[in-house]
């Protein structure tokens, strides 16, 4: 089943990495050079809608005037993820416990691409999918990073726990700093929703839960700046200068 996905890096890294395109939808008075010759280079069908059209056919004005028709995003199983870690690199993959905004979502796998992680696990209820909005904040990186979707976060855990997976949860609970963590071993980091944190059972089914310190008067930071500054204290701590 196709989908429409849409936003000018979306659609410009769809057409450079050659991914299956059925029409591109361009808004009407839209100049630019640079997809003008992608898609006459590719053959690729466009059609041109006025503003309006555009909007009530995508259901967004963040479309930044164009849009693809794609195949839906491939999910993949755990297994999958595993089988794809490079031989002798130590695996690092991103599980998500309830995160519900699309916007964290993208931003994580833009996050994850750049660090090289392994992949994202998400559940397959109450949680966000992989959605047009996601791909759009992610740029691109929604068909670099594999994501797996699962029905039981804390099964899953104790599966890759069985296969040498430390569980390390972002929590403040009863936690160390996060500078103390150990990050050399292959490893599943936990995050939690933006407004509850991570789940008891799930909090229960981590080997430990690391902190960010909150030195001001908030009391603590977007699921996906949290995300990002842990995946690169774990970069750090596996690739020091």
């Amino acid at each position: 089943m196709a989908q429409y996905v849409y936003g000018k890096n979306v659609v410009k890294q769809l057409l450079n990495d050659d991914k299956k395109i059925y029409e591109v939808l361009i808004q009407e008075g839209m100049k630019d050079r640079s997809f003008e010759d992608l898609l006459k280079q590719k053959k690729i069908p466009v059609r041109v809608l006025n503003k309006k059209k555009l909007e009530a056919l995508l259901k967004t004005d963040h479309h930044q005037g164009i849009a693809a028709s794609i195949d839906e995003y491939k999910t993949y199983s755990v297994d999958e993820l595993l089988k794809a870690v490079p031989a002798g690199k130590t695996p690092l993959l991103v599980m998500l416990d309830g995160l519900e905004d699309p916007h964290n979502l993208g931003a994580i796998l833009r996050t994850c691409d750049c660090v090289g992680a392994d992949g994202v696990i998400i559940g397959k209820h109450r949680s966000v999918q992989l959605t047009p909005t996601v791909a759009k904040v992610s740029t691109g990186a929604i068909d670099t990073v594999k994501v797996a979707v699962v029905t039981n976060l804390v099964q899953t855990i104790k599966d890759l726990k069985e296969k040498g997976f430390w569980a390390v949860g972002a929590d403040a609970h009863d936690a160390k700093d996060y500078r103390e963590g150990q990050y050399d071993v292959p490893l599943l980091l936990v995050i939690g929703s933006e407004g509850f944190g991570i789940s008891n059972l799930v909090r229960k089914n981590c080997d430990y839960c690391i902190a960010l310190p909150m030195a001001g008067s908030v009391t603590s930071l977007n699921a996906s700046v949290a995300c990002s500054i842990l995946l690169y204290e774990i970069y750090s701590h596996r690739h020091p200068l």
